[in-house]
C-alpha cells in the first residue's frame, strides 16, 4: 500500500520530556522568526494601550497611597504593612518581563507620566526590561514611543527564571504579559496509580528531507539550536511532526510534587493536565525579588480556573503558532504551588474585568465583538472575515478616540479578489492614527453606544452585543493573576 510521503518520518531528535522540546523550540522560533512575531500572533499590548494604562493607573494609586499614610501597605488591601523611608528619590524599580515589540512599556511609562501631576512616582522610576534573547530587548527597547522614557529604562538580558544579578527584596512591582504560555511546561496524567507525562522526539517529513542537501549539518545544527547555521536551510519549523509516547515522571527532575500529586487527585485517569513548571519559577523568583511591602506581581495569560475544563479530556492544552508552542496556564494549580511558596494576597481574575475596573465601565475585546455577528465563523471565508473586521473597525472610529497615534497595521490577503482588495486598501488608508490600534483591543461599553447605528449597519444586533459585554467566560480565557510580598 502506498503510503502519504509527509507521513514518513525523518528522526532529528531523542525523546525527550515535552518541557525540554518546549524550551528547545522556543529558542529556534525566536532566533529564527523573532524580527516577526506579529506575523504569527498579536497580544493585548503588542498595539493596545488599555492594558498598560490599567496597570500605571493601579500602579500609581497603590504607591501613592502606600506613601501617603508613610508605611508600605498601611490601608492598601494585600499589601503589609512596613516602614517607607520618606526619602522622595528612593527609586521605585518595575521590571517587565517578556517585554515584546516595548508598546506595554512605552504606554505604561506614558500614562503614569500623564497622571503623575505632581512628578511625585515616574520621575523615580527605573523601569527594567527583561528578556533572555537580546534581539527581543532591543527591538523592545527601539518603540518609537520609548524614547521619551529611555532615561529610566533599562535592559537585562537574563531568564526570567533566574536573575542572579538583581538582589534580594530590590523591586516594587513585576509585570509579565503572556509569557507564561511560553514557558516550559509538562503535560501529565494518572495512569493505573502512577503518574506519567508526555514524551515527543521530533521528525521531519520526507518532502522537507529532499529538500535539504547536507542533512547530517542540518541535524547537528537543530540539535546545537545553531541559528546561523538553520538559517542556511529550508523553513522547517512548521514541518516538525512529532512522536509521543508517554513515561513515569521522574521526580528527582520535577520541583513540588506533593502539591503536583495533590491537585491531581481528583482529574480522571489519562486526562492531560498542563504543568506550568516554568510559570511556577517565575513565581518563586518574583518572590525573592520583591520588596517588603512592594506593589507586587502581576502575570496576564491565557488558561482556565475552572477543574471541569481541566478533567476534561478534550481541553486544547497548546496551540501553535509559527513553530512555538504556547500552553494554557493552569491557575488553579498555579495558586497552589504560589501558596506553597508563601506568596500573599493571590488573586485570579478575569483580565477584562481589570481593565474595566480601570476604566469604571464595561470592556468587550474586538475579537469578541466580531464573534456576536451573524455571519462570524465558518460561514464566511477568510478574506470575507478580513471584510468584516474592517469594516467593524471603520464604524468604531466613527467616535474612537485613541491618545496615541498608530498606523493599522492589518495585511490584507491576497487571495482576496481584485476588486474587494482594492475596496478594502481604500478603506485601510482612510482609516484615522487615532482609531481602533489592532485586531486585539479593547473597546468600552461607551463606546459601542456611540457606534451602535453604524454597527447595526453592517449587521450587528445591539441585544447580542450587549448580552456579550457582560456573558459569563468561557472555558479558556485571559487572566490576570496577581500576588505580594508578606
Amino acid at each position: 500500500m502506498l503510503q502519504d510521503a509527509d507521513a514518513l518520518p525523518q528522526l532529528i531528535g531523542d525523546y525527550k520530556p515535552l518541557d525540554q522540546w518546549q524550551a528547545h523550540l522556543n529558542q529556534l522560533f525566536y532566533g529564527l522568526r523573532g524580527d516577526r512575531l506579529r506575523s504569527y500572533y498579536q497580544t493585548f499590548a503588542s498595539a493596545d494601550y488599555r492594558l498598560a494604562h490599567a496597570l500605571a493607573a493601579d500602579y500609581f494609586e497603590r504607591v501613592t497611597k502606600r506613601e501617603k499614610d508613610g508605611v508600605r501597605g498601611k490601608g492598601v488591601k494585600g499589601y503589609a504593612d512596613t516602614p517607607l523611608p520618606r526619602d522622595p528619590a528612593t527609586p521605585l524599580v518595575i521590571h517587565e518581563w517578556g517585554p515584546g515589540n516595548g508598546n506595554l512599556a512605552a504606554c505604561f511609562l506614558s500614562h503614569l507620566k500623564a497622571i503623575d501631576k505632581q512628578g511625585a512616582v515616574y520621575p523615580r522610576v527605573r523601569y527594567v526590561l527583561v528578556d533572555r534573547e537580546q534581539p527581543v530587548l532591543d527591538a523592545a527597547v527601539a518603540h518609537p514611543e520609548l524614547a521619551a522614557h529611555r532615561d529610566r529604562v533599562e535592559l537585562l538580558p537574563a531568564s526570567v527564571e533566574g536573575l542572579a544579578s538583581v538582589p534580594d527584596g530590590t523591586v516594587d512591582r513585576i509585570i509579565c504579559n503572556e509569557l507564561w504560555n511560553d514557558l516550559p511546561t509538562k503535560l501529565m496524567a494518572k495512569n493505573a496509580g502512577d503518574i506519567e507525562e508526555e514524551y515527543l522526539r521530533p521528525n521531519l517529513s520526507e518532502s522537507l528531507h529532499a529538500k535539504i542537501d547536507d542533512w547530517s549539518t542540518f541535524v547537528r545544527a537543530f540539535e546545537a539550536k545553531d541559528v546561523d547555521t538553520l538559517k542556511r536551510f529550508p523553513p522547517f519549523l512548521d514541518d516538525l511532526v512529532w512522536e509521543k509516547e508517554y513515561r513515569k515522571v521522574e521526580w528527582k527532575d520535577v520541583p513540588y510534587r506533593k502539591t503536583i500529586t495533590e491537585f491531581l487527585k481528583p482529574i480522571d485517569d489519562q486526562v492531560l493536565v498542563p504543568v506550568n513548571l516554568g510559570a511556577f519559577a517565575t513565581i518563586k523568583e518574583a518572590k525573592r525579588l520583591l520588596a517588603p511591602g512592594a506593589v507586587g506581581f502581576s502575570s496576564f495569560d491565557a488558561g482556565t480556573v475552572d477543574m471541569k475544563v481541566l478533567n476534561d479530556p478534550d481541553k486544547p492544552c497548546y496551540g501553535q503558532f509559527g513553530g512555538q508552542y504556547s500552553f494554557m496556564i493552569n491557575f488553579p494549580l498555579v495558586e497552589a504551588v504560589a501558596k506553597h511558596l508563601g506568596a500573599a494576597q493571590i488573586a485570579v481574575e478575569l483580565q477584562h474585568e481589570f481593565v474595566g475596573r480601570s476604566l469604571n465601565t464595561n470592556v468587550i475585546t474586538l475579537m469578541d465583538l466580531l464573534a456576536t455577528h451573524p455571519s462570524a465563523g465558518p460561514k464566511l471565508q477568510p478574506w470575507e472575515q478580513d471584510r468584516l473586521a474592517l469594516k467593524t473597525i471603520k464604524a468604531l472610529n466613527e467616535t474612537y478616540e485613541s491618545p496615541y497615534a498608530r498606523h493599522l497595521d492589518f495585511p490584507l490577503r491576497k487571495d482576496m479578489p481584485a476588486e474587494e482588495r482594492e475596496t478594502l486598501n481604500g478603506m485601510l488608508l482612510s482609516m484615522k492614527r487615532e482609531g481602533i490600534p489592532d485586531t486585539v483591543a479593547y473597546i468600552t461599553e461607551e463606546e459601542l453606544t456611540r457606534a451602535a447605528k453604524d454597527l447595526e449597519d453592517i449587521g450587528y444586533d445591539p441585544d447580542t452585543v450587549d448580552i456579550a459585554l457582560t456573558a459569563p467566560p468561557s472555558s479558556i480565557e485571559y487572566y490576570h493573576c496577581s500576588f505580594s510580598s508578606r
